[in-house]
């Protein structure tokens, strides 16, 4: 099959989750929101089991190409001050270009509290978050050790939600109005270790 036609439509359907939920997400509003001829997204992704897979695996490749650009082509961030700024860009792609991609994980997240195939499929993608954040902090030569890496990655996990929304004094509330600041905080929570050199 063509993919470009494939990635153009697993985008499309990544919005139509997003901006109409789980119920909206049909083969005909995937085809209208691609502009594509009807019957197109359901030639692609027969069933609606493999609409909600394959926007899963999009959402999962999007990440995955925004962490690796934000961390560079090395190994990962040297310092503490490279790790804080790479977490506040994740943190601010959730609430600005990745909205859509982020909302519409969190819409197969509530699909999956009742479709145990699709949780099965989500949960070695949310398991490899807190792989991945211990492995930045290794780099950054920070503690890595469990207890670090859940603290980190469930801190992170939980400002998506207030981010998403935007309410402005549960913002201020959660120290999210400065998302330097806040990642600065939470690493610095985190556990003792190498300090930036300065004034």
């Amino acid at each position: 099959m063509n993919q470009d036609r494939r990635d153009r439509l697993r985008d499309a359907a990544i919005a139509v989750l997003s901006e109409a939920g789980g119920r909206g997400l049909t083969h005909r509003a995937v085809d209208a929101a691609a502009g594509v001829p009807l019957g197109t997204a359901k030639n692609y992704f027969p069933t609606r089991e493999e609409l909600l897979r394959a926007v899963a695996e999009r959402c999962l490749e999007q990440y995955r190409e925004l962490s690796a650009r934000l961390a560079g082509t090395g190994p990962g961030p040297g310092d503490r001050a490279g790790l804080a700024a790479l977490l506040a860009g994740l943190l601010r792609d959730t609430a600005g270009a990745g909205r859509p991609r982020v909302v519409a994980y969190m819409e197969l997240q509530a699909e999956a509290t009742r479709r145990p195939w699709l949780a099965a499929l989500l949960d070695p993608i949310a398991a490899a978050d807190f792989a991945t954040f211990g492995q930045l902090l290794a780099a950054a030569g920070l503690p890595a050790g469990p207890e670090q890496t859940r603290a980190l990655t469930l801190a992170l996990h939980g400002a998506v939600l207030h981010l998403l929304t935007g309410a402005p004094a549960t913002l201020a509330a959660a120290g999210l109005d400065d998302l330097d600041a806040f990642t600065r905080g939470v690493l610095d929570r985190g556990g003792p270790g190498p300090k930036e050199e300065g004034p």
